[in-house]
Formats: C-alpha cells, sequence, structure tokens
C-alpha cells in the first residue's frame, strides 16, 4: 500500500512569541523509504522527529498523512516505570490492535531478538540503561507499525543489539515501510538511506544535495531481493509462530513448508525455524524471483490469525 507522511510549511515553537525551533519545513516521507536527519545539537531534530511521530502538533503549518501506528523510539526514553519490561511491550502491543496473548508473544519476540528477553519479568526502573534502552526499541517495534521513528535509538544499545536494529530497519524498509532516524554515528546505515535532511540552525530543513531526493514522483524502487526456504517439520503443524514481517508460506499436510522472505529477514526467518518446537528441519535456502513470490500465501500461525485478521501479509501495516 502506498502512503506518505507530508509536513507543508510546519513551524514549531513552544510558547506565543517564542522562539521558533522549526520554520517552513517542507517534508515528504514515503512509504519504503529511510530517511536519515542531521544538524548540530540544539537545532531542532529531536522536534522534527517527535512531528513525524505524532508526539507533537505543529505550531504553524499542517502535518498529512500519519498512519494510525506508529513506532517511536524518543531520545530519552521514560525508564523509571513500575511495569516490566514484558508487560510494559505487551501494553504497547495492545494499544497498537493485538489481543492479549498476540501482544505478549509479539512483545515477547522483540525482547529475544534484542537479547532482552533475560530481563521480561524486570521492572523497568530496575534496569540498566542498556537494558532499558532494548525495552526501548521493543516496544516501538511491535504491532508492525509502518512508520518507525528513531531518536538516538541504537545509544546505549551493545553490539549485537545495535545490529539487530540496523537489520531490522532494512527489513521494514524492504517491506515498505518508512524510517527515520538520527544518530550520532555517520556511518550508520549511511550506504542504505534514500536521503538525508538537514536541521539548520535557523530552524530550516535542507535536502543533502549529495544523497538522491527521496522518491517522490520518482519510479517506485526495484523489488527488494526475497529467499526461498524450504524445511520439513511436523505434519499437520502450521508455520511457527515467530517468523519475521513480510514472511509468506505454503504448508503441506505432510509438513513441508516453503517459505519467502525478504533478503534481508531471511537470517531471522532461519533462527525462527531452528529454535521452533517442534522443530523443523531447513533443507534449502536460495534466492527466489520476486514475481514468484505470489504465488506464496500470508503465513498463517497462531499468532498472525489472533492479532488482527486486517494486517493482510505478516509485517504489513
Amino acid at each position: 500500500m502506498s502512503w506518505a507522511v507530508t509536513l507543508d510549511d510546519v513551524g514549531r515553537r513552544y510558547r506565543a512569541g517564542g522562539t521558533w525551533v522549526l520554520r517552513g519545513v517542507d517534508l515528504e516521507v514515503r512509504a519504503g523509504t529511510l530517511l536519515r536527519v542531521e544538524g548540530g545539537n540544539g537545532t531542532g531534530k529531536s522536534t522534527l522527529l517527535r512531528l513525524l511521530a505524532g508526539i507533537e502538533a505543529p505550531s504553524a503549518g499542517r502535518v498529512r498523512g500519519l498512519p494510525g501506528v506508529r513506532g517511536y523510539v524518543p531520545e530519552r526514553f521514560p525508564a523509571a516505570l513500575p511495569l516490566t519490561a514484558a508487560a510494559y511491550v505487551t501494553h504497547l502491543g495492545r494499544v497498537r490492535g493485538l489481543r492479549g496473548r498476540a501482544a505478549a508473544r509479539e512483545g515477547t519476540r522483540w525482547l529475544e531478538r534484542l537479547g532482552a528477553d533475560r530481563y521480561a519479568g524486570t521492572r523497568m526502573r530496575e534496569l540498566s540503561k542498556g537494558s532499558s534502552q532494548k525495552v526501548a526499541v521493543a516496544q516501538a517495534l511491535v504491532g508492525r507499525p509502518p512508520l518507525l521513528v528513531l531518536d538516538e535509538a541504537w545509544t546505549g544499545l551493545d553490539q549485537p543489539a545495535r545490529a539487530v536494529l540496523d537489520e531490522v530497519v532494512r527489513e521494514r524498509v524492504a517491506e515498505g515501510g518508512a524510517v527515520v532516524f538520527v544518530d550520532h554515528d555517520p556511518a550508520r546505515l549511511a550506504a542504505d538511506a534514500d536521503a538525508v535532511v538537514r536541521v539548520a540552525a535557523d530552524g530550516r530543513v535542507e535536502r543533502d544535495q549529495g544523497v538522491p531526493r527521496a522518491r517522490a514522483g520518482a519510479p517506485p524502487r526495484s523489488p527488494a531481493p526475497h529467499f526461498r526456504i524450504e524445511a520439513w517439520g511436523t505434519p499437520g503443524a502450521g508455520a511457527p509462530a515467530g517468523l519475521p514481517s513480510g514472511a509468506r508460506c505454503r504448508v503441506a499436510p505432510g509438513g513441508a513448508l516453503s517459505l519467502t522472505v525478504p533478503a534481508a529477514a531471511s537470517d531471522a526467518a532461519l533462527r525462527t525455524l531452528l529454535a521452533a518446537h517442534p522443530g523443523w528441519h531447513v533443507r534449502s535456502v536460495r534466492q527466489e524471483d520476486a514475481a514468484r513470490e505470489e504465488e506464496h500465501a500470508v503465513c498463517e500461525t497462531d499468532s498472525v490469525r489472533e492479532e488482527n485478521s486486517g494486517w493482510g501479509e505478516a509485517g504489513r501495516g
């Protein structure tokens, strides 16, 4: 589904007659794009991200096209909460439309993927900064939001979790989602960004002419490569729960599974198959033509059926 978030002549200040933090911002963020935001300290980068996440409203101009479900990691995560990590991410899943058990399962899956599952029963206020940051990222991913807004989300994560977040961002963009991010590391996803915008000291937003413009009116990007995974499992079993977003599959009565996933999600799919109980035996992995991906249907796992029949395919917002 094609969609775009548009900022029309947007300005933001925090009191009447005060200094404009942002002014005259015209920006479009389309589905299937990765946008990096840069600028000096105090220039309004976080304010721009809060506008895109729908956390704040503009003081001038308007924001159009915000999807109903957004994932947001703030620069300063309010970690001093009485909830446990698992309860918090489950709560966010329910807020985003998942039913109770499905919200809990998906929340647990993201905690596991980020290496925070050991802290699932720990209250948020008792977590270290690094562990609470993993929970901050996990809560933003629950519910498969089509728009992800990440404000220094990598800060405080250990290297394995940073690599997972890089992988997740690529997955979301390949699946047709949009990701807007700020990070202090200039190399972060530098080769993947569709565009870079810079917030100047006067609050205006300028596009970096050294990076291709986000695809406003341009032909759509070539279909992302997919991989087909063939596996054997218990006869009569459905596809395992916890497959990555965008997975499509065909399960034969004899226990044969044929699964197609975006290339960026292939490692996660293999990890899910190998860790599932009952287990799956992976027979082959090969690159698949994008056109043939349509031969497969949405994966009918328990969690996909329970969550929301309106998702279309696993992972589409």
